[in-house]
């Protein structure tokens, strides 16, 4: 039998969860920043990405709260302060976090959501989770990548993505800078690595 969505566990989950990808979006706009002053554009623009995806997500779960319009509904948790000035740091901790919603918090929300009678809610959560997985897996791989001081070098031949211009190249390496337009080699991507490649 279908809860009242007003006095549902779903409401309180769906502000938690609005709160927190609000969070992480700012979070990750914070990290953007930091990647940016250490010359790491190409980690910049991967947090911003992923900021950008959890707003997405914040107003899908936002728009689910729509009859609630005008009330304020009241709710505990708790939230990560993630700063550091390593930024391998900050991939680690944004990975934990995905980690965190993909494998606990995202499916006991949808759980709830499908014991109540809200599957569309719950279909939701799932989905989610499972694009948390992947941010998740993303920081971890360039997390990696900074660990083993990999992030512009390879051990073999890789095709390498300036992000500023779009010039293309192999190499064990990617330029100190482009020979195109100059920038520094902190906006060189390996282009498997890109959301858009070709």
């Amino acid at each position: 039998m279908e809860t009242n969505f007003a006095n549902s566990k779903t409401k309180e989950n769906l502000m938690r969860a609005f709160a927190g990808e609000s969070q992480a979006r700012n979070r990750y706009t914070h990290a953007q920043q930091q990647a940016e002053q250490q010359k790491l554009y190409v980690l910049a623009d991967l947090f911003m990405f992923t900021a950008n995806q959890e707003k997405e997500h914040a107003m899908i779960f936002y728009n689910h709260l729509s009859e609630c319009g005008g009330e304020t509904i009241k709710i505990d948790g708790g939230y990560p302060v993630d700063i550091s000035k390593n930024t391998v740091d900050l991939l680690n901790m944004a990975k934990h976090n995905e980690y965190e919603e993909y494998e606990d918090v995202y499916p006991a929300f949808a759980e709830v959501a499908r014991q109540e009678g809200f599957s569309k809610i719950a279909q939701d959560f799932t989905n989610i989770a499972k694009i948390e997985k992947y941010h998740a897996e993303r920081f971890e791989c360039f997390a990696k990548l900074m660990e083993q001081d990999k992030l512009f070098a390879s051990d073999e031949t890789e095709t390498w993505y300036c992000m500023n211009c779009g010039y293309i190249m192999e190499g064990r390496s990617a330029p100190p800078v482009c020979p195109v337009c100059a920038v520094p080699q902190g906006y060189y991507i390996r282009l498997s690595m890109t959301p858009w490649k070709i």
